[in-house]
């Protein structure tokens, strides 16, 4: 049994692309440009044909791993949910290593590389899916014996849901839909490079993990998001967009000096160098802190 939620949520996302279009031409609130969202459907189409390239490779992968299966769980409305629940929480994980380790970040960076908050952001997708390891976050759910096709079937879900978060035209949701579920406010800030955001709000569907895992910030009407990546991008061509961290890690290593470096610069954070010349999330969120520290009266 095999469903894709995205194939049939496409109509309706071009839908809602248009509608968002209108509302920031009459209502002013949000930003297109042309280019830029241009960039992100090419993206968004790149990334299917990419999928359907080497989706073999999690499919081996799970016959790899289906054969040390706990136990068989059987298709119910029950499983279903338990596994889009559970799935969520291995997105949470994923994410946040997406963010911390390069080598995973070098496909991640695709979709915070525009400079702009829109739906066609949510459709700027990675092309370099096959050339990191991020399916092994699967791995536990296909041992507790959810079935491949249930995991298709949710984390196809998962992706309809975040659709609809990457917008500017929604301010808040309601107060006990902000607590739990991810929205555009909260994802706005996973989304900027605001040095308070850096590195917040992971969640794919279910906001608690942040705020059970430290990592959750609230937006703050005092400071808007500034979208991007910490060094933006001077170009709209999708190969280069999909493409440029590898190309940079990969001269990183081709120049290191020492094993350590190699590793480093493999599954360090973004930014990590040897001798600390350049700029981590880390030592940008420091910098910021110690900022704040010495604006605020002394006590």
């Amino acid at each position: 049994m095999h469903f894709d939620p995205t194939q049939l949520a496409t109509p309706l996302f071009i839908l809602l692309v248009i509608a968002e279009m209108l509302f920031v031409r009459f209502a002013g609130r949000g930003r297109y440009e042309p280019r830029d969202a241009a960039t992100s459907l090419v993206m968004g189409l790149g990334s299917v044909v990419f999928g359907a390239a080497f989706g073999f490779i999690f499919v081996w992968f799970a016959h790899l791993v289906m054969p040390y299966q706990l136990m068989t769980v059987a298709w119910s409305i029950p499983a279903v949910a338990i596994c889009f629940v559970l799935d969520d929480l291995t997105y949470y994980w994923w994410h946040r290593s997406a963010h911390r380790i390069r080598w995973f970040w070098a496909e991640h960076v695709t979709h915070h590389s525009s400079q702009h908050y829109n739906l066609t952001t949510a459709l700027r997708q990675p092309w370099g899916g096959f050339l990191t390891i991020g399916f092994i976050y699967k791995a536990p759910l296909l041992l507790l014996g959810f079935p491949l096709g249930m995991l298709a079937l949710v984390g196809g879900l998962n992706l309809v849901y975040q659709f609809w978060i990457h917008t500017e035209a929604i301010q808040k949701m309601p107060r006990w839909f902000e607590a739990v579920m991810n929205t555009p406010s909260h994802h706005r800030v996973h989304h900027a490079t605001n040095a308070r955001y850096l590195d917040s709000n992971y969640a794919g569907v279910f906001i608690v993990w942040d705020k059970m895992f430290g990592t959750f910030v609230p937006e703050d009407a005092n400071e808007k998001p500034r979208y991007g990546i910490v060094k933006n991008l001077a170009t709209y061509n999708p190969f280069k967009v999909a493409f440029h961290e590898f190309i940079g890690m990969a001269k990183d290593v081709a120049s290191a000096r020492s094993l350590r470096e190699v590793v480093g610069y493999i599954f360090a954070p973004p930014g990590w160098s040897l001798d600390g010349s350049r700029e981590t999330s880390d030592s940008i969120k420091a910098r910021w802190a110690d900022f704040r520290s010495a604006q605020s009266p002394a006590e």
